[in-house]
C-alpha cells in the first residue's frame, strides 16, 4: 500500500492556549522558547496582558502543552465561545493568595524584628538560644515554603532560560539570610562577634513586603479578559431559520451561508446577511458607534450582534462563523491586545543588570575577605557575601512601581478618572496624539431638538405640536427627540388618522381632515411640494450638524424641524486644554463627512476623519503610530474597542458600553472629556514619583552595598551588622511607600 504524501503533510493552523503560571515578563521569554523548541511551529506571540498564546505552524495542541509542562506552565487550548472569566477569576484569586501569603509572612516577621532589638530573645551559643533558634529556624521555613515559594520557582525557571529578574534576587537574598542564619545557631564562635546574629526576620519581612507589592500590581493591572468576554456575549446562542417552509431554532454554530433567517423585534441578529422581506430599524451602535439606529429595507445589510428594533423581517446570510463583523472585532481586540508592547516595569529591566551585577560583587567579596581578611576569614567571607546579597534584595525596588500606582489609582478614582492598567499611568503623560469618537465622545449621544423654522402663518409651536402629533405614531429614531420637546412644553398631541410610514422617506397622516406630511425632501418632490426657498436653510442647518425634517400641510411647506446631537459642554474646553500641552487632536467616526465637519468646527477639532469603519479605526491608530506618535484613543462604544485596545492608552467614556470600557486602559466615569487632561497631569506627576523611588530605591542599594561588602573595616574597623542590614531595607520600603503618598494631596492643574 502506498500512502499519499499529501495526506500525511499538516497543514498550518492557529492554536491558542491559555497558560497558567505566567508571573511576570519574564516568563514571556521562557513561554516563547518553550513552544518553538516544538517542531513545525513558525512563529508564537505570547501576550501576558491575558495570559495565553498564539501558535501558528503545524504543531499538535498536545505537543505544545507538553513542551509549556515541561517548562514548568500548564496550559489549555481555547476554542468556540469560550469564557475568558476564567482568567479575570484567576486574577482575583492571585491577588487574594498574594495578601494571605504577605499576611503569614509578616506576622512572623515583625514579632522577630522587634524582639530582636528589645533582646527578648535567647543569646546564640547557649542551650537555651540553640533550641529556640532552631525552632525559628524550622517556622522561617515552613512560611519561606509558603510565602516565597513561587519566587523560587520562578527565579528557577528563569535560569534554565539563562535571564534574571527581581525574584531572583529575592530567592537568592531570602535563601541566604535562612542559611546563614541556620548555619549562625551551631557555628555562631566561629563567626565574628559583631555578625553572630540570625536574622530569620529580614527572610520573612522581605517576602512579606514583596507579597504586598505583587499583590498591589495585581490589582491595579486590571481585567482586559472582560472585554472578549462582553464581545461574545453579543452574539447569540442560537439563531431562527426557515427550512422547507418551518421556522425552527438551531444553535448558531450550525447556520449556513445562504439560509433565509428570521428576526423578531428585539431580538440580536445571528449572522451577517441581505434583508429579503420586511421593514425595521436596527441598534447598530455596536457597529457604527452612532446612537441612532438604521431603517432597514430590502437589500439592506444587517451585522451579527446588532439589534432589532420593531418590526419582523427575513435575511439572508452571507457571512457566518470568523467572518462576520462581530467575530472580526473580537478579533481585532485580541490582536491588539496581543501585539500592544507589554510596558514591563522599569525596575525588572534594571534587574535584569542589576541581579547578576550583585551576584558578581557578592562572589567578589567572598574571595576577597577569604584571600585577605582578618582570621576567621572563612567567617568574614561568608558575613560579608551574605549581607551584600540581603541588602541587595529590592523590597523597596519591587515596590517603587505598585505602590505609586497605587495611590494614583486611588486619586484618580476620587476625580472620577478609573484607571483599570496600572501601565496607563507610565503612558498617559506621554501621549503626542489623541483620536476622539464624536457620538457620546464629543457629543452628548442622545439626539434633541435643535431647531424649528415656522413659515406660512404658523408659530414654532404650532409646528412643533404637529410634527409630535405625527411622530407619536412614528416607529422612526428621530421620533423621540421630537417628543420629548412636545413634552417639555407640555403640547396637547392631536389624533391622527391614516398613518403611513414611507420608508427612507418619512411619514404621512391626516389630522382635522388635513393630510400632514413630515420628513425628508425626497418625500416633498414625492409630493410636487416646493421648497426651493429653504434650501439655504436646509444646507445651513446640515452644516451645523443637524437633520432638518420638512413640515407640510395641503401642498404647502409649514415648517422645518432639526434634530441633532449637540456637542457636550465642556468638550471645546478639554479640546482646547489639550492642545495647549500640545497634543494633537483627531476626530474619527462612521458618520457622514458634512455631520463630522460640524460638529468639530464646534468643538475646536481641526483634523476630521469620517465614514471610518470600527476595523478601520484601528488601522488608524496603527498609521499614527508607525509616524512615531504616541496614540490615545477616547470611545464609548463597541465600535471603538478595536481601536481603544490598539492605542497606547484607550480612554472610555463612563456612560458607553461595556466593551469599550472593558477594552479601555482609562474610564472617564462623569463621561467628560476634561478628565482625558487631568489624568494626562496625574500620569506625569506619577512617572515622576516612580522615578523618584527608584532613586531612592538604588540609592539604598548604592551606599549600602559597599558598606555590606567590608569597605569601611579597612579604615574604621565598621562590619555592618546583618540586622542593621534587615532594619535598612525595612526603612527603604517606608520612605518609598512614604514618597508614593505625596500623591494623594499634589494639586492637579493644567500646568502639571
Amino acid at each position: 500500500m502506498v500512502m499519499n504524501t499529501e495526506q500525511v503533510v499538516s497543514q498550518e493552523q492557529e492554536i491558542r492556549l491559555s497558560i497558567l503560571g505566567m508571573r511576570c515578563a519574564g516568563c514571556i521569554a521562557a513561554v516563547e522558547t518553550a513552544l518553538q523548541s516544538v517542531s513545525g511551529v513558525s512563529s508564537v506571540n505570547v501576550n501576558f496582558a491575558d495570559h495565553s498564546a498564539v501558535v501558528i505552524g503545524a504543531a499538535e495542541p498536545e505537543q505544545l502543552k507538553t513542551a509549556l509542562k515541561q517548562a514548568g506552565y500548564d496550559a489549555a487550548v481555547m476554542e468556540g465561545l469560550e469564557d475568558p472569566g476564567d482568567e479575570e477569576r484567576q486574577e482575583e484569586a492571585r491577588y487574594t493568595d498574594l495578601m494571605r501569603k504577605a499576611a503569614v509572612a509578616g506576622a512572623l516577621g515583625l514579632p522577630l524584628m522587634v524582639g530582636a532589638h528589645m533582646d527578648w530573645f535567647p543569646l546564640m551559643g547557649t542551650a537555651e538560644g540553640t533550641g529556640f533558634w532552631t525552632k525559628v529556624a524550622v517556622v522561617t521555613l515552613v512560611v519561606m515554603f509558603y510565602s516565597g515559594g513561587h519566587f523560587f520557582t520562578s527565579a528557577y525557571k528563569l535560569l534554565r532560560v539563562k535571564q534574571a529578574n527581581m525574584d531572583t534576587l529575592i530567592a537568592l537574598g531570602t535563601g541566604s539570610a535562612w542559611l546563614y542564619s541556620s548555619i549562625v545557631i551551631d557555628y555562631s564562635e566561629q563567626l565574628p562577634s559583631l555578625s553572630s546574629h540570625a536574622y530569620f526576620e529580614a527572610s520573612a519581612i522581605i517576602l512579606a513586603f514583596i507579597n504586598l507589592g505583587s499583590a498591589l500590581e495585581t490589582r491595579a493591572r486590571g481585567k482586559t479578559s472582560a472585554a472578549i468576554r462582553a464581545l461574545i456575549g453579543l452574539q447569540p446562542r442560537t439563531a431562527r431559520v426557515v427550512r422547507e417552509g418551518q421556522e425552527i431554532d438551531i444553535p448558531i454554530e450550525d447556520v449556513g451561508l445562504g439560509e433565509i433567517l428570521r428576526v423578531r423585534p428585539g431580538e440580536k441578529i445571528a449572522v451577517d446577511g441581505v434583508l429579503q422581506e420586511g421593514h425595521s430599524n436596527v441598534d447598530e451602535s455596536m457597529l457604527t458607534g452612532e446612537s441612532l439606529p438604521v431603517e432597514k429595507v430590502v437589500d439592506s445589510p444587517v451585522a451579527a450582534g446588532t439589534i432589532n428594533q420593531s418590526g419582523s423581517f427575513l435575511f439572508r446570510a452571507t457571512r457566518i462563523g470568523r467572518d462576520t463583523a462581530l467575530a472580526q472585532i473580537i478579533y481585532s481586540v485580541r490582536q491588539a491586545q496581543s501585539s500592544k508592547p507589554e510596558l514591563a516595569k522599569l525596575a525588572d529591566k534594571i534587574s535584569a543588570i542589576f541581579v547578576p551585577v550583585v551576584v558578581a560583587i557578592s562572589l567578589f567579596t567572598f574571595f576577597v575577605w577569604l584571600i585577605f581578611g582578618p582570621d576567621p576569614s572563612l567567617g568574614y567571607a561568608f558575613v560579608t557575601s551574605m549581607t551584600v546579597l540581603v541588602i541587595a534584595c529590592p523590597c523597596a525596588l519591587g515596590l517603587a512601581t505598585p505602590i505609586s500606582v497605587m495611590v494614583s489609582v486611588g486619586r484618580a478614582a476620587q476625580m472620577g478618572v478609573l484607571i483599570r492598567k496600572g501601565e496607563a499611568l507610565q503612558t498617559a503623560g506621554k501621549l503626542t496624539c489623541l483620536i476622539l469618537d464624536k457620538t457620546g465622545t464629543v457629543t452628548v449621544g442622545k439626539p434633541t431638538l435643535a431647531h424649528i423654522a415656522a413659515f406660512t402663518g404658523y408659530t414654532e409651536e404650532q409646528v412643533l405640536q404637529r410634527a409630535a402629533s405625527l411622530e407619536s405614531g412614528s416607529e422612526h429614531p428621530l421620533a423621540a427627540a421630537i417628543l420629548a420637546a412636545a413634552a417639555e412644553k407640555q403640547l396637547k398631541l392631536d389624533k391622527v388618522r391614516k398613518f403611513h410610514a414611507v420608508a427612507g422617506h418619512g411619514i404621512t397622516g391626516r389630522i382635522a381632515d388635513q393630510q400632514w406630511l413630515l420628513g425628508n425632501a425626497a418625500l416633498m418632490a414625492e409630493h410636487q411640494i416646493a421648497i426651493d426657498a429653504h434650501n439655504d436653510t436646509m444646507t445651513e442647518l446640515a452644516a451645523l450638524g443637524q437633520t432638518p425634517m420638512l413640515l407640510a400641510v395641503d401642498q404647502t411647506l409649514v415648517g422645518i424641524v432639526a434634530v441633532a446631537d449637540p456637542i457636550k459642554v465642556d468638550s471645546a474646553k478639554a479640546v482646547q486644554q489639550l492642545k495647549q500641552r500640545g497634543v494633537r487632536v483627531l476626530m474619527v467616526t462612521g458618520d457622514n463627512e458634512i455631520t463630522a465637519k460640524a460638529i468639530a468646527a464646534q468643538a475646536g477639532i481641526d483634523e476630521v476623519r469620517a465614514q471610518v469603519l470600527p476595523q478601520d479605526k484601528a488601522m488608524v491608530v496603527k498609521e499614527l503610530q508607525a509616524q512615531g506618535e504616541i496614540v490615545g484613543m477616547v470611545g464609548d462604544g463597541i465600535n471603538d474597542a478595536p481601536a481603544l485596545a490598539q492605542a497606547d492608552v484607550g480612554f472610555a467614556i463612563g456612560t458607553g458600553t461595556d466593551v469599550a470600557i472593558e477594552s479601555a486602559d482609562v474610564v472617564l466615569l462623569q463621561g467628560s472629556l476634561l478628565k482625558v487632561p487631568e489624568a494626562m497631569a496625574l500620569s506625569k506627576l506619577t512617572v515622576t514619583n516612580i522615578k523618584q523611588n527608584l532613586l531612592g530605591a538604588f540609592f539604598y542599594n548604592t551606599i549600602g552595598i559597599p558598606v555590606a561588602a567590608g569597605l569601611l573595616y579597612p579604615l574604621f574597623g565598621v562590619l555592618l551588622n546583618p540586622m542593621i542590614a534587615g532594619a535598612a531595607m525595612a526603612m527603604s520600603s517606608v520612605t518609598v511607600v512614604s514618597n508614593a503618598n505625596r500623591l494623594r494631596w499634589i494639586k492637579l492643574n493644567q500646568d502639571s
